[in-house]
């Protein structure tokens, strides 16, 4: 799990088996699996509510990694409610939303995974996977 702080390209999107999770479901931590889009092996993602991730602003704040329109475009992210620009300019499910770099171990393929983490409703915490893409790095 690593912070991604040089430009990238964005490519395909890779299956995740389970992309929501609430309440207990989270505790002590969120784990699933993605498959890589070039070797098939089936990769797991633990997710420590507090610990894991990095503010998705670094990613698009002065297009240092990527744009705005490009997380949007891709379905990374989506426009924040005005009455919670709080928690960003884009996020996931209206939450406070967060990222990580991660590689295939088998074929070292670099992939980025975005997520939200918070309460959704008051008793109701939710950890939303957006996704997890697979991404080059732009020299």
């Amino acid at each position: 799990m690593y912070s991604i702080s040089k430009k990238i390209r964005i490519g395909r999107k890779a299956l995740v088996a389970k992309a929501v999770f609430t309440n207990d479901e989270i505790i002590p931590s969120a784990v699933t699996t993605f498959t890589c889009c070039d070797c098939g092996y089936e990769n797991k993602l633990e997710i420590i509510p507090y610990q894991s991730g990095f503010p998705i602003l670094q990613i698009y704040q002065g297009d240092k990694v990527l744009s705005k329109n490009e997380l949007t475009d891709n379905g990374i992210v989506a426009p924040t409610l005005p009455s919670i620009l709080h928690f960003g300019e884009l996020t996931v499910s209206n939450l406070p939303t967060l990222y990580f770099g991660t590689d295939c171990p088998s074929c070292h393929s670099s992939y980025i995974c975005v997520f939200s983490y918070g309460e959704k409703q008051p008793g109701a915490t939710v950890l939303h996977i957006s996704g997890v893409w697979k991404f080059e790095k732009m020299e």
